[in-house]
C-alpha cells in the first residue's frame, strides 16, 4: 500500500497505532498533534527506525487556520494527501443540567467542525472534479452515536452522531469523484483516554459486563479496521458505519 496519509490526533491511542501500522504498509504518514509533541515525535521516530516515512505536525483541529496549514505542510513534505483519518477528538463527561456553553462549543469545534473542515481540505485536493486522483477518508466516530452513550456522555454522543450523519452525506456527495468516506465506531478501547478509569476494577468489570464479547478493545484492533477501510480491499464501500465494539451494548 502506498499513499500519503494524514492522521489528526495521531500522537496517542488509536491514531498512533494506525500511524505505526500504516507506515509498515508503505504509507508516508503525517502525524498531527496539538500538545503532545514528545509523543508525536516518538511515533515518527518509531516509524523511521523501521525504515518508514513519517513527520509530526502540530496543529489545533479547533482552528481553521491550523487545519489549512496542516494540509499544506503535509503536501509540501510528501505530496498530495491521498488518505485521511480524522482521529482527533475530545470527551467531556457531564449531565445535561451541568452543561456549559463554552465547553459545548469547544467539544463541537474539535469533534465536529474541525473534522468537517479537514474533510473540506481533503475534498479540495482529492476530488477528481478538482483535478485530484481520488482518495479515502475514515472518520473516527463512537458507539456512543448509536444509543447516546453511557451516563454523562450525552454531549459527546451528540458530536459523534453529527459525525456519522455528516459522513453519510459527504460520502454521497463525492462518491462519483473518486473519494470514499466511511466512519468507524469504536466501543470502549484501552487507550490513554480510558486507561485510568479502566484500572478501577469495579468500573472495568461493569463495562466488560455490558459488552457482548465481555472485554474492552485494543487500539490495534481499531487500527486494522481503519486501514482496511482505507485500502483498495474496501473499494466498493462508502458512506458506511463500521462498528468495532465487541458486539455493542447489552442493555
Amino acid at each position: 500500500m502506498t499513499g500519503v496519509l494524514l492522521i489528526t490526533g495521531g500522537a496517542s491511542g488509536i491514531g498512533a497505532e494506525t500511524a505505526r501500522r500504516a507506515a509498515k504498509r508503505g504509507y508516508k504518514v503525517a502525524i498531527n498533534y496539538r500538545t503532545r509533541d514528545a509523543q508525536a515525535m516518538g511515533v515518527a521516530a518509531d516509524i523511521a527506525a523501521q525504515d518508514g516515512e513519517a513527520v509530526a505536525l502540530p496543529g489545533d483541529i479547533a482552528s481553521e487556520t491550523d487545519i489549512v496549514r496542516l494540509f499544506d505542510e503535509t503536501e509540501r513534505l510528501f505530496g498530495p494527501v491521498t488518505h485521511l483519518v480524522n482521529s482527533a477528538g475530545i470527551s467531556r463527561q457531564m449531565r445535561v443540567e451541568a452543561y456549559d456553553g463554552a465547553v459545548l462549543a469547544n467539544l463541537f469545534a474539535v469533534n465536529v467542525v474541525g473534522l468537517m473542515l479537514c474533510c473540506r481540505e481533503a475534498a479540495k485536493r482529492m476530488s477528481a472534479r478538482n483535478g485530484g486522483a481520488g482518495g479515502a477518508i475514515v472518520n473516527v466516530s463512537s458507539m456512543a452515536a448509536t444509543l447516546g452513550g453511557r451516563p454523562g456522555s450525552s454531549a459527546y454522543a451528540a458530536t459523534k452522531g453529527a459525525v456519522d450523519s455528516f459522513t453519510k452525506a459527504f460520502a454521497r456527495e463525492v462518491a462519483a469523484e473518486a473519494i470514499r468516506v466511511n466512519s468507524i465506531r469504536p466501543g470502549m478501547v484501552m487507550s490513554e483516554m480510558t486507561e485510568k478509569r479502566l484500572q478501577e476494577e469495579a468500573f472495568r468489570n461493569r463495562i466488560e459486563a455490558s459488552i457482548p464479547m465481555r472485554r474492552v478493545g485494543e487500539t490495534h484492533e481499531i487500527a486494522e479496521a481503519i486501514l482496511w477501510l482505507l485500502s483498495a480491499e474496501a473499494s466498493f464501500i462508502t458512506g458506511a458505519m463500521l462498528d468495532a465494539a465487541g458486539g455493542g451494548y447489552i442493555l
